[in-house]
């Protein structure tokens, strides 16, 4: 405005269409800088949304016939599109999900019905281990690339024992040679004592079914010592245990994964430096944002 250049010269150097770049013009011509402001893209109204009615039809047919959108669409006089919609959007399950006598669901689904979180520190911690291929001497493939220069087959793995509370996601983590039932118990009394130091006392644990878990004496030993309830997943459910797991995900993202480490100790070493940061800066969206120490006493642990 203030230098009179064209708005398709302008347009051109910010990298935009004309068309935006007009309509952005013509905003702040008429309402001046709270033209500007950005504004929702949804409609006001949807006035050919199909009806409440409608889709109540749609999913009787489908519970009564347990037959894909075509079918359901051609006895309904429908599009197949639509009847799609409205499945998905009132989540319905696949049909390969389904038993095709009785329709009953026969394939766990990956979406949990209900969320849960405990309301303190301590009522229940989750426990799991992650895999890892070992990185030989001087690099892998991340930092080669793929070819047979690369020798990093049958050094085996690395387990990593990980341990994260419901409530805080304050997080524990050990580097191990094996997922026996001893060691994820010597993992599972220094994680108690690690909790003990912020002020935590551990009342429940939660695995799945691994036999380091479930049939371990020493792992039993260590829960009935300390008075702790074990909880085991359902099968076949890994998002019972959803916490450990999104840890273990993030973990591999962000530590693991993240370099092109040069070797196995490397990555080893740098493993106490993010847990570190995942306890105490890294902020948490599942807590509303805050960082899993701030849930510690809200905020007066002592971390160590």
């Amino acid at each position: 405005m203030q230098s009179g250049r064209a708005v398709a010269h302008v347009a051109a150097e910010m990298g935009i269409s004309r068309t935006t770049a007009w309509r952005w013009w013509q905003r702040f011509r008429e309402h001046g800088p709270a033209g500007l402001v950005d504004r929702s893209s949804v409609a006001h109204s949807h006035p050919h949304r199909t009806t409440s009615c409608v889709e109540a039809r749609v999913r009787i047919m489908r519970h009564l016939t347990r037959r894909g959108p075509a079918s359901i669409a051609d006895r309904l006089g429908m599009h197949a599109s639509t009847v799609g919609r409205v499945l998905r959007r009132h989540r319905a399950p696949l049909l390969r999900e389904l038993d095709p006598v009785t329709g009953a669901v026969i394939r766990a689904t990956r979406r949990s019905a209900q969320r849960y979180e405990h309301d303190h520190p301590g009522s229940l911690i989750h426990v799991d281990v992650k895999k890892l291929g070992r990185i030989p001497d001087g690099g892998g493939w991340r930092v080669h690339g793929r070819s047979e220069k690369v020798r990093g087959r049958g050094i085996g793995y690395d387990y990593v024992h990980t341990v994260i509370d419901d409530h805080s996601r304050v997080a524990y983590a050990e580097i191990h040679d094996d997922e026996k039932g001893t060691t994820a118990a010597e993992v599972l009394e220094r994680a108690i004592a690690f909790y003990e130091a912020l002020g935590v006392r551990v009342e429940r644990v939660i695995s799945d079914n691994a036999l380091a878990y479930r049939r371990s004496a020493a792992f039993r030993n260590v829960i009935n010592e300390h008075g702790i309830t074990h909880k085991f997943i359902n099968p076949h459910c890994p998002w019972t245990n959803g916490k450990v797991e999104r840890l273990n995900r993030t973990l591999a993202t962000e530590w693991a994964y993240a370099h092109a480490f040069t070797s196995n100790a490397d990555r080893a070493a740098a493993l106490p430096a993010w847990l570190d940061y995942y306890n105490l800066d890294r902020r948490h969206l599942g807590i509303g944002g805050k960082t899993p120490i701030d849930r510690i006493n809200n905020g007066r642990g002592q971390y160590i």
